[in-house]
């Protein structure tokens, strides 16, 4: 995986401004503006229901995305479809990690490089990436996904999508349904990915995990952003306000 500048002069990972989205007719998210600088890892929290989920389809182009404007890298994408998106502008770890269960764990790696399928040198260097990030899934490369444990399964997930060389991560709560000790390993391997210059955008409900891999954090409520703040000074003051919004 090739590892991105943290310049300053550098655009920005991604620039969203004025975005509207939603199902139907109804629109979920609401004039949401926020940003990722290269190389810095965000969070969006919210509560269940605040529309976080929806938010990050609507960056891939798989929810309605009726106004506003999406850059990502400074490439503008707002009218973007989803397999334009997808082809290396942006990644998604979806909400319960959705893998392919009656395949091995190394072949729903592969599925994730499909776009890079006619480089099979690069298909190749990313697969020993991911190997390097999560060595146990290597031991396991010929183990079915469905054997696997939650933890596990939320390593191949994030291996699939770094197997796509996104220039930008997004991860819908990669939290959900782990164990404690699972947990951890996420968050080595999301400040892992940090350290290797990566962009990442999380969504989750943890201010645990958020405090442990993220610069800032954005609070969605309502579809829309009541808060920004840094990491540093969330802890120092505001972590009851947060937390007040999470409820």
């Amino acid at each position: 995986m090739s590892e991105r500048s943290n310049g300053t002069d550098a655009a920005r990972a991604l620039e969203v401004s004025g975005f509207h989205a939603g199902h139907g007719r109804y629109d979920v998210i609401r004039d949401v503006s926020l940003h990722v600088e290269e190389g810095e890892a965000v969070a969006l929290l919210g509560p269940n229901g605040a529309g976080k989920t929806t938010f990050l389809l609507g960056l891939m182009g798989l929810v309605k995305h009726r106004r506003g404007s999406v850059r990502i890298g400074g490439v503008d994408l707002s009218d973007a479809p989803a397999h334009r998106i997808a082809a290396g502008h942006a990644g998604l770890v979806p909400q319960g990690r959705r893998l392919f269960t009656e395949q091995t764990v190394e072949d729903n790696l592969i599925l994730g490089g499909y776009r890079l399928r006619r480089d099979p040198a690069r298909v190749a260097e990313l697969l020993e990436s991911v190997y390097e990030l999560f060595p146990v899934l290597r031991d396991y490369r010929a183990r079915g996904a469905a054997e696997m444990s939650g933890g596990e399964q939320q390593m191949v997930a994030i291996g699939r999508m770094m197997m796509g060389d996104p220039d930008l991560m997004l991860l819908d709560e990669p939290s959900e349904g782990l164990a404690p000790i699972a947990i951890d390993g996420v968050a080595e391997a999301l400040a892992e990915l940090r350290r290797r210059g990566r962009s990442l955008l999380l969504v989750e409900q943890r201010i645990d995990l958020a405090s442990r891999v993220c610069d800032r954090v954005y609070v969605l409520s309502g579809g829309e952003i009541a808060l920004e703040e840094s990491v540093s000074a969330m802890e120092a003051e505001h972590h009851a306000m947060v937390s007040a919004y999470l409820g």
